[in-house]
């Protein structure tokens, strides 16, 4: 890991922290889902306590719910994406995608096999899910699509 360096830049010290940029994305990330979670809780209650729909199916509809909007701010402010949308919406599927996936196999084990409520299930399936996105997304769905070599023959 890279320490904190001094360097000047017009007279003035700063201090470069190569972590912050990742820090900042990751706040981001957070920030839109937050926003997803609204979205994906708010069904995930409304369907399991109103219309008495089964938790998993009603955990993966809300997933589904919050996907839309994530992408959308997500390509925006999280990762300033400049891939087109022809190659980033079908990464941006297939991610969330495995994480559909993987909030069914936690689900599915926290409160079938393990007989956990069905909220706190989805809490730490949502911590495990996040950071398969974080991830995903930013290694693959929104890296740019220019090559870091262009421009330098």
């Amino acid at each position: 890991m890279k320490r904190a360096s001094l360097k000047r830049r017009r007279g003035v010290r700063v201090v470069d922290r190569p972590l912050a940029p990742l820090a900042r994305q990751f706040a981001a990330f957070f920030g839109v889902g937050l926003l997803a979670a609204v979205v994906h809780y708010g069904l995930l209650i409304g369907l399991v306590e109103a219309w008495r729909i089964d938790p998993v199916a009603a955990a993966l509809a809300g997933y589904v719910a919050g996907g839309g909007a994530s992408y959308a701010l997500n390509r925006r402010f999280t990762y300033r994406s400049d891939r087109p949308h022809a190659e980033a919406t079908w990464r941006f599927a297939l991610v969330a995608g495995v994480g559909f996936f993987l909030t069914w196999g936690f689900m599915h084990a926290f409160t079938r096999w393990l007989g956990l409520p069905y909220l706190p299930a989805q809490l730490v399936t949502t911590g495990i899910v996040l950071f398969w996105s974080f991830l995903a997304h930013k290694l693959w769905t929104f890296q740019s699509s220019i090559s870091p070599r262009a421009g330098r023959d």
